[in-house]
């Protein structure tokens, strides 16, 4: 069985026709945020309904890594390594110092509590950007049922100051994030306001050099499904998640391809030895496929 289809040649160029699509785990509720640590030799991702962060490596398999996770969503490195993570259960964004203790990087906005900050990028000066949809206050699933504070918004937070400043508020519910290589554009994934009819797809930004935006049109619709997370490889191709697996997007916007997978997908990342293995969460599932083609890291990953 092919777990790839082609609809680009382009896209032959990047999977390998004997490399299996592997399912690392499973049995949990709702996996999101995976993030490769490349010097431990291991996958971080969360379990979020479960209130925990989980632990795949090649030697040990599937562990806790750590419970409560304050029902923790998306996560990323820093440049110093660092765990950085969205936790929808204090509604804040978070990171894990080297020596186990939490630093709290924001958890409010103009004297307004965030909602459920969802995914976070680390930008090359050490910028911190997250999302903040509602998705974690919506119901008691993914964190604590909660009254909306702010609008459903982008932020960044100053690498030297670390004031917060909202970069983004014409979303309905902002979601996944991911730079270009060269950071000269960002892409934002909208997945919509819960229970309503919102247009779902990814809009795109140009990144100035003192890291203001502008444009911001549609880069792309998913169908099936809708993007949440997403990242971009070295040539600057976006891979998305969709309701049937993981979709390769040109810099262009076509969709060259997909890996289908048999649950829908939530997120995804690069790791592995040489960054060429793409990790897969999807519902109850972790996965992972190996490419012709390596991930865009920043820092130690």
């Amino acid at each position: 069985m092919s777990f790839f289809e082609v609809e680009d040649p382009v896209f032959s160029t990047f999977v390998l026709g004997n490399a299996p699509l592997k399912k690392l785990g499973t049995g949990f509720d709702w996996v999101e945020g995976p993030v490769w640590f490349g010097d431990h030799d291991c996958l971080l991702f969360s379990d979020i309904p479960n209130n925990r962060i989980m632990r795949w490596s090649p030697s040990a398999g599937v562990s806790v890594f750590r419970e409560p996770s304050n029902f923790s969503n998306g996560h990323t490195r820093d440049g110093q390594g660092r765990l950085v993570s969205c936790e929808h259960g204090t509604r804040r964004v978070s990171r894990t110092e080297h020596d186990g203790t939490i630093t709290v990087i924001a958890d409010s906005y103009q004297g307004k509590r965030l909602n459920s900050p969802n995914d976070v990028i680390v930008a090359s000066d050490g910028a911190i950007w997250f999302s903040d949809p509602h998705y974690g206050i919506s119901t008691d699933y993914e964190g604590f049922r909660a009254e909306q504070e702010l609008p459903c918004n982008v932020y960044r937070v100053d690498p030297l100051s670390g004031e917060i400043c909202a970069v983004l508020t014409d979303f309905n519910c902002p979601n996944g994030l991911a730079f270009s290589p060269d950071e000269t554009r960002l892409y934002v994934a909208d997945t919509g306001r819960m229970f309503s009819d919102d247009p779902r797809h990814i809009r795109v930004f140009n990144v100035d050099a003192g890291w203001g935006l502008s444009g911001g049109g549609v880069f792309h619709s998913i169908e099936p499904g809708s993007a949440d997370g997403m990242r971009v490889d070295v040539a600057g191709n976006l891979w998305s998640s969709a309701a049937d697996g993981v979709h390769c997007i040109a810099p262009d916007g076509r969709r060259l391809g997909k890996i289908l997978v048999p649950e829908t997908v939530s997120n995804v990342c690069f790791g592995g030895r040489n960054g060429h293995r793409l990790f897969i969460t999807a519902t109850t599932s972790i996965y992972s496929v190996s490419l012709a083609i390596r991930g865009h890291t920043r820092g130690r990953h």
